[in-house]
Parts: C-alpha cells; structure tokens; sequence
C-alpha cells in the first residue's frame, strides 16, 4: 500500500506554541510510519516549504492551539493550497474560537451558557453594575486564548479591574461570566455527517488550584481526569447531546471536545475546542481509548475524516 505524504503542524505563533510543539513530537511518535511518510513543519518558520510542498502532499494534520492555528487561518491556506485537513473548516475554527460567538450560537440552538458580560478595550465597567446582574465571583477570560491562558476567578468587586486587565494582555474584547461552582466535565465527539459521541471526561484539579487552569492543566500529577465520568446515565447522555448540538451550532467538522458545568443537576456550556489537546494522556484521546480506540487509531480517523471531507466537497 502506497504512503500517505502527510504534513504534521505544530508550532505557530500563539501563546500556546510550546504546548503544540509538545503534542506534535507525542503525535509524530504516535503516527503509524507503514501509512505515512511524515514531514513536519512549523508556521513560525515554515509556511514558505508547506507552500513550495503543497503538490506532493496528500494530507496535513494541525496541531496547532489558538490564534493563527486554531482560528481558521491556518485552514484557509491550506484550502487555498488543495491540502485535505483533519477538523473542523475556516468557518467552525473562527467562530469556535471566539468566545462571544460561541456563546450567542450556543444560545441560538437553545444550549444553556452561564450569564455573562461582553467588554471591549477602553469600556467603564462598574463592579457594582457586574455584581447586580450576574453576580459574584465571575470568571473573566479573553474572547479569543485557549489553555486558561489569561484567565482569573474574581471573588469580590475590587478584583475584577486587574483580572480584566489580565485578560486584555491577550485581546480587546473580553468575557466576564457567572461562576458555576460544580463538577467539570469535557464531552468530546468524533465524525463528519455521524457524530460519535465518546466517553464523558470529569475534571478534578488539586485543592491548590481554584479551577482548571494552564498549570493544572500541563503538570503531571496536578489533576484528576476520570473516564467516564461519575454521574448517572441520564446526565450522561444529555451531556453528549448537548456536545454534538455544540458540535453543529459552531460549524465544527472532524471532531471537537465540549467542555461544560455541572451544578444541581443542570449543565451549562462552557466553550468548544475545535482542535483539543492532542498529546497521548490529553482529554479526547484518554476519552477515546475508553471508548475502545488508541490513540494511533484516532489519529487515523481524523485523517481518514479529513480527506472524506475534502473529497466530498
């Protein structure tokens, strides 16, 4: 059987570069080397050889995480070069990665979101105004970073104005939202027209930290990541309808992982990831081997996924 000539991007510009950088040597290891011939270029550095590259390619898998990787750009070239890709389109990468966008889609397909508040650079925000209408604490996050990158929980009113300004370190606009103190969960799906929904994922950071944040999420140790979940069959379910109306209401294609909150037995969606975390002990392939599928049969699904997409259009 011939080899496939498949690009593996990983790198970028964003502020996650080291995370994807991490992720494309646990792929590259993970990758099957009888079905691929692998080249790996980073956008940083590379674009110019993907470019000259593009006609021999049969393939590319991105790895990369937020801005200029995860936000469609990166798709858009490779559209423009012919290159079949795994995940989701220009369009499902934009607006998945625009937390304001994802929000008023969830909205629109009748998905719960936690109240919140929209500020932009240079807005006069009130603590008090934000304590009457949603409440404190709030979690205040920039629209457009991935990872827990800039993100804080405020308790009380006199923090808020330094988390804000945290947050606008990575964007003019940011998300101020309710806090749900509940139980985290991811729900990641898989498919183009048939979705497969996989196994539930509950998230149980260390007491030292107060959420899910960068360093809870890549240190060894710091998190409990229990497959499946520990809720009924019920609460189960709903939570992988609510991923794949998630899944839909953004766009996405290929695969995605939803994450959301539990709390009294309600859920509330938080965000979408269109290209997760991509590492063997990551949230959506752990989701996946429970499921019954390694990780280097995921990684052929999602290529195979790919290129089914792109024939079909």
């Amino acid at each position: 059987m011939k080899k496939l000539n498949l690009a593996l991007l990983s790198g970028g510009i964003s502020s996650e570069r080291e995370v994807s950088l991490n992720s494309g040597d646990q792929v590259f290891e993970a990758l099957d080397k009888e079905k691929y011939l692998i080249t790996r270029y980073d956008p940083k550095t590379d674009l110019g050889k993907l470019v000259q590259d593009a006609p021999d390619i049969d393939a590319a898998l991105i790895i990369l995480h937020g801005p200029f990787g995860e936000d469609g750009t990166v798709q858009g070239l490779l559209e423009l070069l012919d290159i079949p890709y795994q995940g989701s389109g220009v369009m499902g990468s934009a607006v998945a990665m625009n937390k304001v966008a994802t929000k008023k889609m969830y909205e629109l397909a009748g998905l719960p979101v936690p109240p919140y508040i929209v500020c932009s650079r240079g807005d006069i925000v009130d603590p008090g105004e934000v304590g009457e209408r949603i409440g404190f604490p709030v979690v205040v996050k920039p629209a457009e970073a991935g990872s827990s990158v800039g993100m804080s929980i405020v308790q009380e009113q006199d923090s808020l104005q330094s988390a804000m300004d945290t947050a606008f370190e990575h964007g003019r606009t940011i998300l101020i939202e309710a806090y749900i103190d509940g139980l985290e969960l991811t729900a990641g799906v898989v498919g183009n027209d048939v979705l497969e929904a996989l196994p539930l994922i509950e998230i149980v950071p260390n007491e030292e930290y107060a959420f899910f944040d960068y360093e809870a999420k890549y240190t060894a140790g710091k998190t409990q990541e229990i497959c499946p979940a520990r809720i009924d069959d019920a609460i189960t379910e709903k939570a992988q309808t609510y991923a794949k109306m998630a899944h839909q209401a953004l766009f996405c294609e290929g695969y995605s992982r939803t994450d959301m909150m539990l709390k009294n037995s309600e859920l509330y969606i938080l965000e979408t990831n269109t290209i997760p975390g991509m590492t063997a002990t990551s949230l959506l392939p752990q989701a996946a081997r429970v499921g019954g599928m390694t990780f280097t049969a995921l990684l052929d699904r999602l290529i195979e996924l790919g290129i089914e997409r792109h024939r079909n259009r």
